[in-house]
């Protein structure tokens, strides 16, 4: 991807998405990382967010990145929402709608720089080494990593609470992240749904959305992404 300009936003964290994405398939998207998301008119919000409707905006906003750009904004409802969560969920529907992220000044590709990060799977309380073993490998000198083949793993104490896994919370009593990083994030993704079903957690990407399958991990194309974004037309009237 080449240079991006900086172009700062007063308003919160914004998608910079390719095309119009439609309002169901967006509500569907904001609920994976709030399950009690809901509708207010033609915003959506959050936990301590307002997910604005999508608006046109120029297209200086991504510094020409992108050809036509409509705009999804992250605004906070009272105060700064806590464990950056206006944040995440923007670059998290940049990244499932193909488009880019405006932060503080800053525009970014989600799906460049996931070489630091990957997906998680959320436990309630912290797992023995007796009860990764069926898929995870000790490191000798660490009881806190793992491997599985080429994939790495470690226990992470969660910080926070992320709307995804508000199940988890009445019954958790030390919340603790399964953090995974690879090269191939199909692998990453088969592992942490397997870990989530044998461990009763619940499988995260790095911005907190809950995952349902392996391909979740795998930004879409940018020519596919402007194609689904658009709700379907119903057809003209004979």
């Amino acid at each position: 991807m080449g240079w991006l300009a900086k172009r700062r936003l007063r308003t919160g964290p914004t998608a910079a998405l390719p095309a119009k994405p439609d309002p169901g398939e967006l509500l569907r998207l904001v609920q994976l990382a709030d399950p009690n998301a809901r509708r207010d008119g033609d915003d959506i919000v959050a936990v301590d967010v307002r997910v604005c409707a999508p608006v046109e905006a120029d297209k200086d906003l991504t510094g020409g990145e992108l050809e036509r750009v409509w705009a999804v904004r992250v605004a906070a409802e009272g105060p700064l929402p806590l464990d950056f969560f206006d944040r995440y969920l923007a670059e998290g529907l940049a990244f499932r709608l193909g488009g880019l992220a405006v932060c503080r000044g800053e525009v970014s590709d989600p799906a460049d720089d996931g070489a630091e990060s990957g997906p998680a799977v959320i436990l309630p309380v912290r797992p023995s080494a007796e009860e990764l073993a069926p898929l995870l490998q000790q490191d000798e000198e660490d009881e806190f990593l793992f491997t599985a083949g080429e994939v790495k793993a470690a226990l992470v104490p969660q910080k926070g609470q992320p709307p995804a896994v508000q199940e988890l919370l009445p019954f958790a009593t030390e919340l603790t992240a399964v953090e995974l990083r690879g090269d191939d994030p199909l692998k990453l993704g088969a592992l942490a749904l397997e870990l989530s079903e044998a461990l009763n957690g619940i499988p995260v990407d790095r911005w907190r959305f809950r995952i349902d399958a392996p391909e979740d991990l795998v930004a879409p194309a940018k020519d596919e992404a402007e194609e689904e974004l658009v709700a379907p037309t119903e057809p003209a009237p004979e």
